[in-house]
């Protein structure tokens, strides 16, 4: 209803709902008026909670702990790669001539939801809750590319999502294929001495956690290292070192999985059923987050390309 509401209030003071009839509008105009100003916002607001940013996080740990697992991989992935895209090009493309109006927004929703998945995360018991404080955060990073306001910070953007695909991909292949006494796991606890039972699967587990955490050689450090560079390009160092803090505060939680997993002893019996097609899922998402470092140009030439074709970036 608020995002509604926001393009309506956009249509009603530009006359249009197109991005480029919309620029070409605003950008004759020495300041915004009120009315339009009320619509960015509006819809900054339905797409932060689309995306699940702080402060419209409310629903994210509830759904995801609530739906079934499948459906909280989709809400994980699809939504949020859309929702992302489209407040990229939103900001980039219409409102590129006023960054100053919604810049303090996005860097605040940006630090703001960082830090709470960073730190909201610890207390979990649930993997699922736990995934849906780290996706708040991973919103946060990405979000600093948009505060960036360069072309770096468009293609860091891509690069991180891209990986953050490949990432929980492969986390709900392996929550939706491991079963304790004829049910999918659901607590941390779970996992307990899962080493000794499938060490395979943990070794796949304790990548992922190592890349989410944003520790290299693994694709999650360089998500980070280009969304850190594009702000330190653009001027924003107090962003970027308040994103390495929060990096730092969540490797806690991603390393008690590992931690949990290899050095606490096994009291279950655990059954996988990983079809064909779900294992060959699981080992290219395992390949591309180890393997990044080898070969990196490949992910960064599609990033690229991407940004380049798909975002209209005006300045």
């Amino acid at each position: 209803g608020i995002l509604l509401y926001g393009c309506s209030l956009i249509y009603g003071f530009t006359a249009s709902t197109n991005f480029n009839d919309i620029f070409n509008t605003i950008s004759s105009l020495d300041k915004l008026n009120l009315g339009i100003i009320f619509g960015l916002v509006f819809i900054l607001v339905g797409m932060a909670f689309k995306a699940s940013a702080v402060p419209f996080h409310m629903w994210t740990p509830d759904v995801y702990e609530g739906a079934p697992t499948a459906v909280t991989a989709f809400f994980a992935i699809v939504p949020k790669v859309a929702a992302i895209a489209l407040l990229y090009r939103f900001c980039l493309e219409p409102f590129a001539g006023f960054y100053k109006e919604w810049s303090q927004i996005i860097i605040f929703l940006s630090i703001s939801s960082m830090f709470l998945g960073a730190i909201a995360a610890i207390a979990q018991t649930n993997i699922k809750r736990l995934l849906a404080y780290s996706s708040i955060g991973h919103v946060g990073y990405v979000l600093i590319g948009l505060a960036s306001f360069n072309s770096e910070g468009v293609k860091g953007a891509v690069i991180y999502m891209l990986i953050y695909v490949f990432m929980n991909v492969a986390i709900f292949t392996i929550i939706l294929s491991l079963k304790l006494k004829d049910k999918y796991i659901e607590k941390i606890s779970d996992l307990s001495g899962l080493s000794k039972a499938k060490p395979i699967i943990s070794v796949c587990i304790a990548i992922i956690m190592l890349s989410m955490a944003g520790i290299p050689p693994f694709a999650g450090f360089f998500g980070k290292f280009y969304i850190f560079i594009a702000a330190l390009k653009s001027g924003l160092i107090y962003l970027a070192i308040l994103g390495v803090i929060a990096s730092v505060i969540s490797a806690y939680y991603y390393l008690r999985i590992i931690k949990i997993m290899y050095f606490e002893e096994s009291q279950f019996s655990y059954q996988t059923n990983l079809s064909r097609i779900a294992t060959i899922i699981l080992f290219v998402s395992v390949i591309a987050i180890s393997l990044f470092i080898v070969y990196p140009s490949f992910l960064i030439d599609i990033s690229s390309e991407v940004s380049s074709s798909f975002f209209n970036f005006k300045t």
